[in-house]
């Protein structure tokens, strides 16, 4: 599939290159600005990141959150079949 792909793309190319618009980046204009919020980076977050122990409680938010999906699937498997 992805040859296939890739054959039809150099194909293309090579029968008719002025059908393809190539665009250097330099045609492109900034779109991004540097602003930040006023009060700052981090200022539109719902929890504070700075607090002394945010890594313990973001480390399990994350373990409970990804672990969950596989508590399931093991009792799941455990239970009995009858």
């Amino acid at each position: 599939m992805i040859q296939r792909t890739a054959f039809r793309s150099a194909f293309a190319t090579a029968r008719a290159p002025y059908l393809l618009a190539r665009r250097g980046l330099h045609a492109t204009p900034a779109r991004l600005g540097g602003y930040h919020y006023p009060e700052g980076p981090r200022s539109n977050l719902p929890f504070n990141p700075h607090t002394r122990f945010f890594y313990l409680r973001f480390i399990a938010f994350c373990m409970v959150g990804f672990g969950f999906p596989f508590g399931v699937t093991v009792w799941q498997s455990s239970k009995n079949k009858a």
